[in-house]
Parts: C-alpha cells; structure tokens; sequence
C-alpha cells in the first residue's frame, strides 16, 4: 500500500522531518512489512495539507500544533475546528534547533531573514542581539526561501541544519533559538477512529452558548469536579463577532473511560458546539540525521 502523507512543505521542513519518524514508528509498531512505500506530500500552509486529507489526496497528515517557546500554531487550532471528520491518531514531540543559513560570508552583510513565523519569533533574541537592523520577512515554512538563497547573497533564512545540507546551503550560526529546550509537538491526523489501547491524552474544543459569566467556569469544573487534569487550555476568536471565543483542551485522559465519557456527557450541557479531535498517545523523537 502507497501511505501518502501531507506535511507543511516544501521538503526540508520540521514538519516532513516529523513525518519521517513517524513513518519509522509506524513500521516498527505495526510490523516491517506494513506500509512497505510511502509518499510524502509537501503543500503550501498547515490548512492546505489538512484539506489534502478531508479530501482523500493523503491518508495522515503530520502538523505541528505548540511550540514550547511560542506557544500554539494557530493555522492548526483554525483549521481543526472549520474541518470535519478529522482525527488525532498520535502526538509526536520533536527537538527544535534553528540555524541561520546563507551564502553571505559575514553576519554584517545580511540585510534580510526570511523564515516561517514561529521560527522568527523563537529566534527574536538572538536576532536582536546579532542582526538588530535587518528585515525580518515571515514565509510559509522554514524551507520556503531557502531556494532564493542561492542568487541572494545577503538574503538569510531560520531553518535546520538537516535543511541546509538538502539544498546544499552554508550554515553561518547553529543553535540561534533562544531557549536550548526547545521543542514543538506535531500531531498525526487522519480521518479513521483511533482504536490504540495506549492513548493518554484527549484534545477538543467547544464554545458556549452566550457570553456570560461563569459560562467557562461552568465547563471547566466538569473536569475539576471528576479529578481530571486539564494539560493545556487555549481560546482563539469565532471570527463571528469581537469578544466571542473557542476554548481549546487537552485533557489527560482517554476518551474511551468511563470517567472521560461521563464527563463529556455533562460538558455537553454547557456548550454550544463540541468537537472532539480524539485520544492519542505522545512520542518523544529525536532529531534526524540523513
């Protein structure tokens, strides 16, 4: 069987460097012989490569969702929630260490920084310290402009050291992220029902039904109340109207007890609109080497 998976492209990125150890895990857990040959299919934006699923272009698509520096990627959180039949099959934690790379041949030299911006941002102090007055131009990926290196020669881009050596590119500084533990988790996604007995987290989202006080609050202490711990809880805008939000959770817990399962019963007498992306389990990967 030809598994295509959709990642944040084009090649180079973190993204297919997750979807690479996944497709590691995935023959190890399942068996040698299982998913014998692949395709990876790099698209444009996060949205883009979870639309490829929905529309049976690729079977997974591996997406990064927090940042341990910067916190949630938005793109994933907006897209999970407008998309339907989208499910969580795994969570995978992947080490982050930004490099600088460009042809230019001295830091003074470099006038503009391309790259993706959650890298940008993980890499503002350093970027301040060494390249207080270049401009800093955000790009799709940390790979996107890495191509336009080759003419530019005082253009630079924030990407990985694992990309530089793909597109035959010279690192100028290696470590620039201004945090050493940094690391981002991506989440594999599919439209198949995860029926793994090791999931350990669950992820959703909900609005509530007016903006009223103790509307939250009323939600949340479901969880409170059963002794379930809530490992991250996150509110972006409905793009409906100023002042209204979506409340995003990750729980740990699998949906599938009986504790999960009442408390979701009663979440339901809260909310608006609930949607459960799933119950998974977390995989701590280390960095590739090609």
């Amino acid at each position: 069987m030809n598994l295509k998976i959709s990642h944040l492209g084009p090649p180079g990125t973190y993204a297919e460097q997750a979807a690479f150890f996944y497709l590691n895990w995935l023959q190890t857990y399942e068996g040698t012989t299982a998913k014998k040959s692949f395709e990876l299919c790099p698209y444009p934006t996060i949205a883009q490569s979870l639309q490829a699923v929905i529309a049976r272009k690729a079977e997974i698509a591996v997406i990064p969702v927090e940042n341990s520096i910067e916190g949630s990627v938005n793109m994933t959180l907006d897209s999970l929630w407008q998309l339907d039949n989208l499910k969580i099959q795994l969570a995978l934690v992947l080490p982050i260490q930004h490099t600088l790379v460009s042809r230019c041949t001295s830091l003074d030299n470099i006038k503009t920084v391309y790259s993706h911006p959650q890298a940008l941002a993980q890499c503002q102090g350093w970027l301040s310290q060494f390249l207080p007055n270049v401009n800093l131009i955000a790009s799709n990926s940390t790979t996107e402009a890495l191509q336009r290196l080759q003419q530019e020669v005082t253009t630079a881009a924030i990407s990985s050291s694992r990309a530089a050596k793909l597109y035959n590119l010279p690192i100028l500084a290696e470590g620039i992220n201004d945090y050493p533990e940094n690391c981002t988790r991506f989440w594999v996604v599919s439209t198949e029902e995860n029926n793994t007995s090791d999931c350990t987290h669950t992820s959703l989202a909900f609005s509530v039904p007016a903006n009223l006080p103790g509307s939250l609050v009323k939600a949340l202490e479901v969880f409170a109340r059963l002794g379930i711990n809530l490992s991250r809880i996150e509110s972006r805008p409905t793009k409906r109207s100023l002042g209204e939000y979506l409340f995003y959770l990750d729980i740990e817990a699998d949906v599938n007890t009986v504790i999960m399962k009442s408390a979701l019963e009663e979440l339901q007498n809260y909310t608006e609109i609930l949607k459960i992306f799933g119950s998974y389990g977390v995989l701590p990967i280390t960095p590739y080497v090609s």
